[in-house]
């Protein structure tokens, strides 16, 4: 998955219409919430098989870093 891709789903999974970058904090999306950061669990374990550290995701603080977790 290139990261236009990633984008689009990141932005379906939030229910965001805000154009999400790379670079874009985490803590500036309004959308990005508890049932967000549940669902991208569940997204990053059907779509890349991954079962990633809950911290790791905590700790995430920009779509980079969570990008960069499920591409590892």
């Amino acid at each position: 998955m290139d990261e236009k891709e990633f984008l689009t789903k990141l932005a379906e999974l939030m229910d965001t219409e805000e154009e999400l970058s790379l670079d874009k904090r985490l803590g500036e999306i309004e959308e990005w919430d508890s049932l967000s950061y549940v669902a991208f669990m569940a997204f990053a374990h059907n779509t890349f098989k991954r079962e990633l550290e809950r911290q790791a995701v905590r700790q995430a603080e920009t779509v980079g870093d969570l990008y960069k977790l499920v591409m590892q």
